[in-house]
C-alpha cells in the first residue's frame, strides 16, 4: 500500500520527542503530518505544516484527514507562560481532534502528581500537585479526561519522568551536561546525583506515544506510565557514560542556599527551585501496566548510553 493512502498521524510538536515519534511512525508504514512553528529541521517523508498551535483555526486545519492527532508541544519553563498557553493549547487540540473524529494522544509529565511520599509512581497515583507547574499541569489533564468523558474526544495520555537520549538538548542530560563532559570539566547540577529517580529514554517515550496511537480503544480515557528502565542515580548513569568516553565526569551539587539566593534573579533557577523535591527522596515510575497492555520494554540500558554517547559527540562537536 502506498504511504499516501496510510493511515494519517498528525504530530504536533517537532521538538526532542515529536521528531522521534514522527520518524517511528513513519517506520512503521503511516503517513505523517507534522505541525511546527518554522520549517525548521523537515523529516524526510514526513508532510509539514507551519504555524501557532494557539490558533484554534489552524488546529484544525491542520488535522484535517487525521486518524491520529499526537501533543508533543510544551511552553518555554515559566509557571506564568504555562498557566496562559498550555490550557489554550490543549482547548485547541481536544476541539481540532474531535472535530476530525481522531484518537488524541498526549505527552505528560509527572508534576501533577506531587511528592510521591514513599510510594512508586503508576497510574493509580493521586493528582496532587505541590508546585505552580504541576497546578498547571494538573489542570490541563483535566480538561482532557472530562472531554472524553463528555465523548467529545478519544484521548489517552502517555506520562514520563526526567529525559535522556538522542535529541535530549533540553534535558539535564543536554545542553547543561554534554559541552563539560566531553571536555572533562565539572558538571554542577541543582539537585543530588544520588537520588534514585526515574529517567526516561527518548526513544523509549516515543514508541509508548506511537502505541498508544495505534492500540485498541481500551486504551482510552486514561493515563499511561510510558516504558523505562529501572530506577537509578544520576551519578550511576554517567558513570556510565563516562566508560564510553574514556574519561571520568566530575558531578558537583549546587547547594540550597546559594540556588534560594539566585531564584530571585534567575528565571530559571526559580523553575527548578519548585521541581527540587523530585530528587528529595526516590521518584520511581512503574510501567508494569504498559509493559502488560501494550508488550512495550524499555531499552536497554547499555544500548541507551551508547547511543546517547555517540548522539552528543556528533551533536556538541
Amino acid at each position: 500500500m502506498q504511504r499516501i493512502h496510510a493511515e494519517l498521524h498528525v504530530v504536533f510538536g517537532a521538538g526532542q520527542v515529536g521528531q522521534q515519534l514522527a520518524q517511528r511512525l513513519l517506520d512503521a508504514g503511516k503517513r505523517v503530518r507534522i505541525i511546527r512553528r518554522s520549517a525548521h529541521g523537515i523529516l524526510s517523508g514526513a508532510e509539514s505544516m507551519n504555524g501557532d498551535a494557539g490558533d484554534a483555526d489552524f488546529c484544525l486545519r491542520a488535522a484535517a484527514g487525521a486518524q491520529v492527532v499526537y501533543h508533543c508541544m510544551n511552553a518555554a519553563y515559566d509557571a506564568k507562560l504555562w498557566t496562559a498557553e498550555l490550557p489554550r493549547l490543549m482547548r485547541n487540540l481536544i476541539a481540532a481532534a474531535g472535530r476530525v473524529q481522531a484518537r488524541l494522544v498526549v505527552l505528560d509529565n509527572l508534576y501533577m502528581l506531587g511528592r510521591p511520599q514513599g510510594r512508586m509512581l503508576d497510574e493509580d497515583c493521586p493528582v496532587a500537585p505541590c508546585s505552580r507547574k504541576g497546578a498547571v499541569r494538573a489542570q490541563v489533564a483535566e480538561l482532557l479526561l472530562s472531554a472524553h468523558q463528555r465523548g467529545e474526544v478519544q484521548a489517552t495520555i502517555g506520562r514520563a519522568s526526567d529525559f535522556y537520549g538522542p535529541g535530549g538538548v533540553q534535558t539535564f542530560l543536554g545542553d547543561h551536561f554534554w559541552p563539560a563532559a566531553l571536555a572533562g570539566r565539572m558538571v554542577w547540577l541543582p539537585f543530588d546525583p544520588d537520588a534514585v529517580h526515574t529517567y526516561h529514554y527518548i526513544p523509549d517515550v516515543a514508541a509508548g506515544l506511537a502505541a498508544l496511537g495505534c492500540a485498541g480503544a481500551d486504551v482510552c480515557g486514561k493515563p499511561w506510565m510510558l516504558p523505562c528502565s529501572t530506577a537509578g542515580s544520576l551519578r550511576q548513569m554517567v558513570a556510565r557514560i563516562a566508560s564510553h568516553l574514556g574519561h571520568r565526569i566530575r558531578l558537583g551539587c549546587i547547594s540550597r542556599w546559594l540556588l534560594g539566593a539566585a531564584g530571585p534573579f534567575v528565571p530559571l533557577v526559580r523553575e527548578l527551585n519548585e521541581m527540587r523535591y523530585q530528587w528529595d527522596g526516590p521518584f520511581v515510575v512503574d510501567d508494569r501496566c504498559m509493559r502488560a497492555r501494550l508488550g512495550l520494554v524499555p531499552t536497554d540500558e547499555t544500548e541507551a548510553v551508547a547511543a546517547t554517547v555517540a548522539w552528543a559527540r556528533r551533536h556538541y562537536a
